[in-house]
């Protein structure tokens, strides 16, 4: 009786394993839902609420950027003195500094009209024969002499009123060009300190805390996108025919109120082997394809990285 009954124990479960193969669903895969995240960083070096959703273009974080406002600062006072340099180079002197050279020609006019006066009378006496020729040289030395300053003060009005010459203009413009590409470049260094989010999706985690020193480059927030999250599985190769992108697919997790619909969007056109073998035609069944496939944005928060769930074919 013993024996029967173990017979009859060892035959029941055989039966029931058999059973349970029976109900396999060949169009069901094991696997874990991933993410494609997005690394958000800043190209400045400096110093630094996982788990919140965000909108498109929200700030993210922002980062010390006392020496960024001041570098601005600084590169706008370069721009606006290099304007007024130029703005002055193109109108020549300022009207007060003329006015001065102005009242410096009159007086020499008046000088020189004296002396001419002057040499006059002494050339009469000399003709009436009341001085010798010699005493001529003074007056008319004294005359050569405010009729040539008259001509330099002249000429000295004439010059301060045209602007700087073209070389000057040109190397002052050249100037202020190079003072706004310093503002330009300082405006972009302080908007690095401040980074807004590209898209809308979570913030999955921050990898500083504050006070802490961030190195140029290294990324800071990680997000993830509604639209990054995806189910990756793998189908052998007598499955992988069938398939196209756009086919349907139900995923199933643990917890979930309901399964989650997908579609493929993603075929691998290279084969892996698993677990790693020799290929031959006996073991040619080992040969998987990869499959990626993506729910729509509003069910993508459904599901979570890592998250093991089973991907049914439709």
């Amino acid at each position: 009786m013993t024996r029967l009954l173990r017979a009859c124990v060892c035959m029941l479960f055989v039966v029931l394993t058999l059973a349970g193969c029976s109900r396999h669903d060949d169009n069901t895969y094991q696997r874990y839902v991933e993410g494609e995240f997005v690394y958000l960083g800043s190209s400045q070096s400096d110093t630094v609420t996982r788990g919140q959703t965000v909108n498109a273009s929200a700030p993210v974080f922002a980062l010390e950027s006392v020496d960024e406002a001041a570098g601005l600062q600084q590169a706008e006072q370069q721009l606006a003195a290099a304007r007024a340099q130029l703005a002055d180079i193109q109108t020549g002197k300022r009207r007060p500094e003329i006015n001065v050279t102005r009242a410096q020609l009159a007086q020499a006019v008046a000088n020189a009209h004296k002396a001419a006066l002057q040499l006059t009378r002494d050339d009469a006496q000399y003709r009436a024969g009341g001085i010798a020729h010699a005493q001529l040289d003074d007056p008319r030395a004294e005359a050569d002499a405010t009729a040539a300053q008259v001509r330099e003060l002249t000429n000295q009005v004439d010059v301060a009123l045209l602007p700087g010459r073209t070389q000057q203009r040109s190397a002052q413009n050249a100037q202020v060009e190079a003072a706004r590409a310093a503002v330009a470049q300082a405006q972009w260094k302080l908007s690095q300190k401040r980074v807004s989010a590209p898209v809308e999706g979570l913030v999955y985690d921050t990898l500083y805390r504050v006070g802490e020193w961030v190195q140029a480059g290294n990324p800071v927030v990680q997000m993830l996108p509604p639209q990054n999250v995806k189910v990756r599985f793998f189908v052998p190769e007598t499955v992988v025919g069938k398939l196209a992108l756009g086919r349907a697919l139900t995923i199933h997790c643990d917890g979930c109120a309901a399964d989650v619909a997908a579609r493929i969007t993603y075929l691998s056109s290279e084969a892996e082997y698993t677990p790693p073998v020799i290929y031959s035609n006996q073991n040619r069944a080992k040969l998987v394809f990869m499959v990626e496939a993506h729910t729509s944005v509003a069910d993508a928060v459904k599901l979570h990285p890592g998250q093991p769930v089973a991907v049914t074919l439709q």
